[in-house]
């Protein structure tokens, strides 16, 4: 099967098609660093960095640029409420911000360029803009004309006049700068200096950059004037999108993007997550109570285009769930020597038929739910193998077999982004190796022999009060397994 992927723009699902061949420009609308980053921020980042994995397994050489807004009116009032600077502000959140990912599993992105590092390529677009007519300057302001773009709308379905009949005269009651504006709908594409705020200078004297001008110019600096995948969340698709297309292709002439893909958005307990309902919830204090890995499977197993609805009950069913994907991928840790086979992984041994399922299903829309089934399978099938092995002594699966099953999850888990520890498995956290293990088992034999049965019983106890199940076979042999 081929990659096929739901195009916002078209409403339909097209066979993926790159503009350069194997190689894919894909750009992500980041977050505006004026605060620690939420659940929903957790979905958009985990979800965008699992498709440009996905991409590179599939072959593509992947240019992945996700940007930061660090000039806003919501860093200023942080800068203000905190008596600092909006430099401050926006450093103190970004380096949080790579905290958070690393402990979320997510890669970085290629380069995160900033708006205030963009400055010159944001006035030539407002310039070349207004040269072309569809900007207009309003004391120090500058506007965008949607009226001049006859395709406003085409992404989000939305239409000037439908828009215009429905705001029955609100939009003008809400917005300070509707005097200023030719029509409701136009939005600011520079901002004339307001005192105490941070500006620079310009042609139409010193401001800062509108929001929606600061991805196009990014987009357009970092990968060109048609990139293959615009992403982030869908609470972007109006205005932020669709302003960027209005402003991008109304310089170029040439399609801001060949695919817009937008992830769902996350809800609470069935509300809207907001700090006024008090079910705000920053990636940080989840980690701090739920595995990160747990995380990123409760994010995951959702169609990335349908909303979440983040509760307690599914983060706990997403924690069991991934105790049995554990297990699946430690396997091979746990019991390889035993059975006789290498945990260093070798692509030889991955099993085509599985790894074939996995493409086919991920290649439906990226459809990691069902990719996830494929490993879960494996998982569940190796689960059950080391349960027969702790309580019979020996594998009924061939050690050929397993030792396949357990390469290709590795394989697989690694393209999702999921890794057990397996050093949590090696050294138990008392510092127990395989080799202090194999000694205290070659201790208790020696006690058995010499009819010491209390020290023997002894030397049990403690390895199994440590998570070390012993095995008595036939012949005074005993085996081991970490429970």
């Amino acid at each position: 099967m081929t990659l096929t992927v739901y195009n916002t723009l078209t409403r339909s699902k097209s066979t993926f098609q790159t503009i350069e061949e194997n190689k894919v420009r894909m750009y992500c609308c980041g977050i505006t660093v004026y605060d620690y980053c939420h659940l929903g921020h957790a979905r958009t980042c985990l979800v965008w960095d699992v498709v440009r994995r996905y991409l590179e397994w599939s072959g593509y050489e992947v240019n992945y640029i996700q940007n930061f807004t660090d000039i806003d009116d919501k860093i200023l009032n942080r800068a203000s409420q905190e008596g600092t600077s909006m430099e401050v502000v926006s450093k103190k959140y970004i380096e949080a911000y790579f905290e958070d990912m690393e402990r979320l599993g997510v890669g970085k992105a290629n380069a995160y360029p900033r708006a205030t590092h963009t400055l010159d390529g944001i006035k030539r677009l407002v310039y070349e803009l207004e040269q072309k007519g569809f900007a207009y300057p309003a004391e120090g302001d500058v506007y965008y004309s949607v009226q001049k773009f006859p395709e406003y709308g085409k992404l989000s379905g939305r239409k000037l006049e439908d828009m215009q009949a429905g705001a029955s005269g609100r939009v003008e009651a809400e917005d300070p700068e509707a005097s200023k504006k030719q029509y409701p709908f136009d939005f600011a594409l520079w901002k004339a200096a307001k005192e105490g705020e941070p500006a620079w200078e310009s042609p139409w004297g010193n401001g800062r950059p509108g929001w929606h001008i600061e991805c196009s110019a990014m987009v357009r600096e970092r990968l060109g004037e048609t990139i293959d995948i615009h992403v982030g969340g869908g609470d972007l698709t109006f205005p932020h999108h669709e302003n960027e297309i209005a402003q991008s292709e109304a310089v170029t002439g040439q399609p801001l993007a060949n695919y817009w893909l937008h992830n769902g958005m996350i809800i609470v307990e069935g509300k809207k997550m907001s700090k006024s309902l008090g079910n705000f919830t920053t990636i940080r204090e989840l980690l701090d109570k739920y595995d990160p890995m747990a995380v990123r499977l409760f994010i995951l197993q959702a169609q990335y285009r349908k909303p979440v609805d983040f509760n307690q009950q599914a983060l706990a069913g997403a924690t069991n769930a991934w105790e049995t994907l554990k297990e699946g991928l430690l396997f091979g840790y746990q019991y390889g020597k035993k059975l006789g086979f290498a945990t260093s992984l070798d692509a030889s041994l991955y099993d085509k038929e599985l790894i074939g399922r996995f493409k086919d299903a991920v290649d439906d829309d990226f459809n990691f739910a069902g990719g996830l089934a494929i490993l879960f399978e494996i998982a569940k099938n190796l689960e059950k193998e080391g349960n027969i092995i702790v309580h019979e002594g020996e594998n009924k699966t061939s050690k050929e077999e397993l030792e396949q099953q357990w390469q290709t999850l590795i394989h697989l888990a690694t393209i999702l982004g999921f890794k057990a520890n397996s050093e949590e498995n090696n050294n138990h956290p008392n510092g127990l190796s395989d080799a202090d293990i194999n000694a205290l088992v070659q201790q208790r034999l020696d006690a058995r022999k010499n009819k010491d049965y209390a020290q023997g019983d002894r030397i049990r106890d403690e390895l199994q009060g440590q998570g070390i199940t012993l095995i008595d076979k036939p012949g005074g042999v005993t085996i081991w397994n970490r429970g």
